[in-house]
């Protein structure tokens, strides 16, 4: 019998620590552990650490940067809970993603825009491209359709009627200058410069490689009515983390907004409204 009562009063002690959040699975036992946010290291591990250092300590939010140098492994480590967050893509991007993996993701709030643009060391214009010409662009479903579509503006090639950001090179339906498309890791890109005509990349990776998108861009994306705003992203389930809301409330900063514009001079564009 007493056996019995302390097996029931012990169960009854952990009802009452669940029930105050004293469990580590309930929603608020982590409201005071490190948030480990995973992101790229340009521009999104440099707000995340300003974010870090002029704003959370308020807000009593306790920040971990881990940085990551690919698209694949932010995710992986998010859906395998590794990570409380990250922070390094748009939601294009994060929808094909969980979709080819079968990972469960959610878009909690978009924090700026990284135009995508096409560099070139060989040539001053878009116009001064020879025929011919080899042109590398991101192989990452969502990348290369926009890729394609910065080309089809631009006058380089035509994609057939309707499939816009989802296009593939099997979707070029004009290609006059007989350009010649290299899907490579995004990472790459800025390194392919010394072998092709020109690449498409990505904002992040152009500003690591030293590239100003605002100067040395032959061509950049125009912000108005861009579907991809690189975002606070978390596993399904758990958008509302506390921690995770307070990060995102943050990143949506004018403070933030600020910073972007000053550091980044244009490369890259608050994708949040003012407050």
């Amino acid at each position: 019998m007493r056996k019995l009562i302390t097996v029931l009063g012990s169960i009854a002690l952990a009802g009452v620590l669940a029930a105050c959040g004293g469990s580590a699975g309930s929603p608020t036992a982590s409201v005071d552990e490190v948030l480990k946010v995973g992101a790229s290291p340009v521009p999104h591990a440099e707000i995340l650490k300003f974010v870090k250092d002029e704003l959370a300590a308020k807000e009593g939010l306790k920040l971990e940067i881990v940085e990551f140098t690919d698209y694949v492994q932010p995710n992986v480590q998010l859906s395998e809970g590794g990570l409380g967050a990250n922070f390094f893509q748009h939601k294009p991007y994060m929808d094909d993603f969980a979709k080819g993996k079968g990972s469960k993701l959610t878009f909690v709030t978009p924090v700026h825009l990284e135009p995508l643009g096409v560099y070139s060391k060989k040539v001053k214009d878009v116009a001064g491209l020879p025929h011919g010409a080899e042109i590398a662009v991101p192989n990452d479903a969502t990348n290369l359709g926009r890729a394609l579509k910065l080309l089809a503006d631009n006058g380089l090639l035509t994609l057939k009627p309707g499939v816009g950001t989802a296009a593939t090179e099997r979707d070029i339906a004009g290609n006059p200058m007989g350009l010649k498309i290299r899907p490579l890791e995004a990472a790459q890109l800025p390194r392919s410069l010394d072998d092709v005509s020109a690449a498409v990349i990505n904002g992040n990776y152009a500003i690591e490689a030293g590239l100003k998108p605002a100067e040395n861009a032959l061509v950049l994306e125009k912000a108005e009515g861009n579907p991809y705003a690189n975002g606070l992203v978390a596993a399904t389930g758990k958008e509302k983390d506390p921690r995770v809301q307070k990060l995102a409330k943050l990143l949506n900063d004018p403070k933030v907004k600020q910073f972007i514009e000053q550091k980044y001079a244009g490369a890259v564009i608050p994708a949040f409204p003012a407050k």
